[in-house]
């Protein structure tokens, strides 16, 4: 490789014990044209990121002296962008949910597919390209960098490769249609893709279709002139009017109706609107981002939805991933939710238990990052402790807590169960308890005593 490519290429730093397993990694990573740096420690990993920084760290857990994860710790101590991937041939779901939690790029466990540590590597240089010279452009913004990320945590590939499609189309002008199930984030990506747009330091402006009554929504987006419908004591701008100069964001766009899919269609093909009541039309300057849960081509097939209108509106379609899809995610958006709610109830809460971070990790959301948020907001509000248990996720999901138990100890729970409730329904008579059991009262005295209930505590 000539000093220019060697250059050129991005550089990756592997960290292995095993002379024969860094060998190996270093002979592949090259074979991709990666420019490699193989050690056989965390100290010395170390030094050469202080030395020569590489874009990502591909590093062993098990290493002699310092592990995989303090070696992680260092690095994100100052290198917070700096991505770092763990390998272990000890995986575990705990192992893997404290390196997800902790901000760990990736987790693979050995053996793993080569192809799949280098796809892994191509993601992760991704979030490294905004810190190096060879990035891909942003618009000019305060706070510069992945400021257009802000609201989106991630480490998933299908969150990496759906940043990316949006990233490029954000350079564009042209309509893009967001697809997802509720809960998932349309309206946080919609502004993403905004801040990251030539149309940055322009307005924002958002509505729900299905949040607004049709008489309402037509005002609402087109504005209207003095005395066009009774009450229009005066005119009125139209957020389609708002938005120029910026993007407007159409949630649940499946849900408009059908006489206003005509006039938003007219609004896309002329640049103009028409405020309702007015004889003129105003030219508008916009840049069209929808959302919908629906089934568009479906609805069209019924008649419900306009052909031509979707066209317009399904120029790049982006389809978000649901939270099952993308479960590496789901420590790093409860941290980041913890962080968040826990300043709001100005609490000292550092976090979930192991126990209850696996629940999150392995449960199933229906109702998508909403859900979580507000599962993550419960826990906060309820708990008495810096980390947040798993009684309290297990309420907050309405799971039941199970128990393990012996036969015997299942048996004898059950036993002092039955008899408190016995004794409080015959008000402490011990006679009446062992009538109703079936029981002579010595032998119902027995039961008492090896639960040690006193028949005095249940009489009023």
């Amino acid at each position: 490789m000539n000093a220019r490519v060697e250059e050129m290429a991005a550089h990756v730093l592997v960290v292995d014990d095993d002379e024969d397993i860094l060998r190996l990694l270093a002979m592949r990573l090259r074979a991709r044209g990666f420019r490699v740096t193989a050690v056989g420690s965390a100290e010395e990993a170390l030094a050469r990121v202080a030395v020569d920084p590489p874009r990502v760290v591909v590093s062993d857990i098990r290493l002699p002296g310092r592990d995989g994860l303090a070696l992680f710790e260092e690095i994100h101590r100052t290198r917070a962008m700096l991505p770092v991937i763990l390998l272990t041939a000890h995986g575990t779901i705990p192992d893997a949910v404290e390196a997800t939690s902790r901000g760990v790029f990736g987790y693979l466990t050995k053996p793993f597919d080569s192809q799949v540590l280098l796809e892994k590597i191509d993601q992760a240089l991704l979030l490294s390209a905004s810190s190096q010279p060879q990035a891909l452009p942003l618009p000019t913004r305060p706070g510069g960098g992945e400021a257009w990320l802000e609201g989106l945590v991630y480490r998933s590939s299908a969150m990496a490769d759906l940043l990316a499609e949006a990233r490029m189309v954000a350079a564009s002008d042209a309509s893009v249609l967001i697809r997802g199930e509720s809960g998932t984030g349309k309206e946080v990506l919609a502004r993403a893709i905004h801040r990251a747009s030539p149309r940055a330091a322009g307005p924002f402006v958002a509505i729900n279709c299905g949040a607004i009554p049709e008489q309402l929504l037509e005002s609402e987006l087109f504005g209207h002139v003095k005395g066009a419908f009774t009450g229009a004591a005066s005119s009125r701008v139209g957020l389609i009017q708002a938005a120029s100069g910026g993007t407007l964001f159409l949630d649940e766009i499946g849900d408009m109706p059908l006489a206003l899919q005509v006039k938003l269609l007219r609004v896309l093909q002329e640049r103009s609107v028409r405020p309702v009541g007015a004889t003129q039309v105003e030219p508008v300057d916009v840049r069209l981002l929808s959302a919908t849960h629906r089934d568009l081509e479906s609805a069209m097939a019924q008649g419900q939805f306009r052909e031509d209108l979707y066209y317009r509106l399904d120029v790049v379609s982006l389809t978000l991933p649901r939270l099952d899809e993308r479960r590496e995610d789901i420590p790093l958006l409860a941290a980041h939710f913890v962080r968040q709610v826990a300043g709001k109830y100005d609490k000292p809460i550092n976090g979930f238990a192991p126990e209850a971070l696996e629940l999150l990790a392995t449960s199933t959301w229906p109702g998508q990052v909403r859900q979580l948020y507000n599962v993550v907001e419960q826990c906060c509000a309820l708990t008495s402790t810096p980390l947040i248990p798993l009684t309290l996720v297990q309420r907050a999901l309405r799971q039941p807590a199970l128990e393990a138990l012996s036969y015997a100890e299942a048996k004898q729970r059950f036993e002092r169960n039955y008899l408190v409730q016995l004794l409080k329904l015959t008000d402490g008579s011990v006679a009446d308890a062992a009538r109703i059991a079936g029981r002579n009262r010595t032998e119902f005295y027995r039961l008492l005593q090896k639960h040690d209930l006193a028949p005095a505590m249940f009489r009023s």
